[in-house]
């Protein structure tokens, strides 16, 4: 089933980099007490996914903390090294996007954010969403209808539904 507006989210393990290589966080620490976007895409390095919803988020992460967002997660279901590496490609690292790697689809799956489209490789990847959570709660969530799209998932819209 998929998560939808007044869904607590579940909680689950990710993988970031941490000075030592590999580190896990909790969906549910990073959420409690505060108000954060998640935005998930199909995979680091991929066409949409970098050249418009990425810098989308790294255009509007100002305004988006202007407006009470605590943090801003960029979820793929890729391994920490990837998401490590494509944050630093992209800037999102340096604009202060979290990139965080969701490599078991543990997380999408919880929320029913899984697709395959194995003609092109993606096998139990994640739709295209952007969600504001107010402590663990989905206040917006923005799931775009078909691939290659990046609409209503783009920081622009994730703003404008804040207003």
């Amino acid at each position: 089933m998929t998560i939808t507006t007044g869904d607590t989210l579940p909680d689950a393990t990710v993988l970031t980099m941490g000075a030592e290589g590999p580190e896990a966080v909790s969906i549910g620490d990073k959420l409690k007490g505060r108000t954060v976007v998640i935005f998930g895409l199909p995979g680091a390095y991929t066409g949409t996914c970098t050249t418009a919803h990425v810098p989308s988020f790294i255009r509007n992460i100002d305004a988006l903390k202007a407006k009470g967002v605590d943090e801003v997660i960029c979820l793929s279901v890729n391994d920490p090294f990837v998401m490590q590496a494509w944050g630093e490609s992209t800037g999102a690292a340096a604009a202060g996007i979290t990139m965080l790697g969701d490599a078991e689809a543990s997380f999408t799956k919880a929320i029913g954010m899984e697709f395959s489209a194995p003609p092109v490789g993606f096998v139990n990847r994640s739709k295209r969403y952007a969600m504001l959570v107010e402590d663990g709660v989905v206040k917006v969530l923005n799931e775009e209808p078909g691939p290659g799209q990046c609409d209503i998932s783009g920081g622009e819209s994730m703003l404008d539904a804040m207003a």
